[in-house]
């Protein structure tokens, strides 16, 4: 049966009169509403700030002609179901990370993060200049969405643990929550990998459900206060070093709108792409310094276990290339990483380096 009928005709995440309810905007007096379904918590730091900035962006540019609710995760469906509420036409658009959803396709890894993957200015690069948008596009054509990077979490931390790493066997039998295809490769190192959403993972990690977790970044992690639980931190991880956020609309909404209302959409995610990520790396340091302020010990992996995530990672990818598609992106993003890196590494990277040797 065809994805997109059988999506259809199916009451995911609610029933199937909600999922008809919704199916298409509401109309008054020539206005619509979008409702528009996220992965995160109502509030939660940086993530739903995303969301919520998209949602008054396109609100507001549309003289209110586009009116987008916004429902937090649980307010009308799970976390990890706003994509099959959006596919089926349950809801109209969705805010999420796009490695929640590799069980639809891995290749959707790439739109949020790859291990060992692209930073977050090597992300934009690819996706508006060397053909990661298009990708984005015919991937979500077979799901029956439009989708756009809505959101960016800069480099994200190695996470909080109950103990030091000091080698790759510490990760045998540690129950450790982390999503999309960083979390397969931590899980070939004897892990125990939890995929949680991200306003439950307090409660997971306070009540020894988990042993660690990674989440974004020192102002995220602050504010959700894994500090009052463990004080061991690894600031630097190879799962997410640039973790792009998604807004996709149900692509029969989209294509019933005007051209000037698909292209509001379209600027208000890039605009909030670019909002969210200097909102997490302008608040970072000072979080880093008030968290280690408080006595959280800050971490770096050994060499030996930076070596084993990056076989473990190699070997994920490797996994997937079998799927034609998936190849074509991973083909395509590696590409493009590396010529964005050669020039970075010579220019930017280097003048960094010096800066802070000649200011001491």
């Amino acid at each position: 049966m065809d994805r997109r009928k059988f999506l259809k005709t199916s009451a995911l995440g609610g029933s199937a009169a909600a999922a008809t309810a919704l199916a298409a905007p509401a109309y008054a007096q020539g206005k619509r509403t979008l409702t528009m379904v996220t992965s995160w918590g109502r509030g939660l730091a940086g993530v739903f700030d995303a969301a919520q900035r998209c949602a008054d962006s396109i609100t507001t540019m549309s003289d209110g002609n586009l009116n987008v609710e916004i429902k937090a995760a649980g307010e009308l469906v799970g976390a990890f179901e706003v994509f099959d509420a959006v596919s089926s036409g349950q809801a109209d658009m969705y805010h999420a990370a796009d490695y929640y959803f590799v069980g639809q396709h891995p290749g959707y890894a790439f739109f949020t993060a790859v291990p060992f993957g692209m930073t977050a200015q090597e992300l934009v690069n690819w996706y508006y200049q060397n053909g990661g948008m298009e990708l984005h596009d015919e991937l979500g054509e077979i799901f029956g969405l439009k989708s756009f990077l809505a959101g960016n979490t800069g480099a994200q931390a190695g996470g909080w643990y109950s103990k030091e790493i000091n080698s790759p066997e510490d990760f045998n039998g540690l129950k450790f929550r982390m999503p999309g295809l960083g979390g397969k490769a931590l899980g070939k190192l004897g892990a125990s990998v939890q995929n949680i959403p991200g306003s439950e993972v307090y409660q997971a990690l306070s009540s020894g459900a988990i042993d660690g977790t990674e989440w974004i970044g020192p102002w995220a992690d602050e504010k959700a206060g894994f500090q009052e639980i463990t004080k061991t931190y690894y600031t630097a991880g190879f799962h997410e070093p640039g973790a792009g956020l998604s807004l996709a609309t149900n692509r029969e909404v989209f294509d019933g709108l005007t051209a000037a209302q698909q292209k509001i959409i379209e600027i208000a995610a890039a605009e909030a792409h670019q909002w969210n990520l200097s909102q997490f790396l302008a608040n970072n340091g000072a979080a880093l310094q008030r968290l280690q302020a408080g006595g959280v010990k800050v971490m770096e992996f050994p060499d030996a276990v930076w070596d084993a995530f990056g076989k473990a990672s190699q070997e994920v990818l490797d996994e997937n290339m079998g799927d034609e598609l998936f190849k074509k992106i991973h083909d395509s993003a590696m590409e493009s990483m590396a010529a964005s890196s050669a020039w970075n590494n010579l220019s930017s990277g280097v003048y960094t380096a010096q800066r802070d040797r000649v200011r001491g």
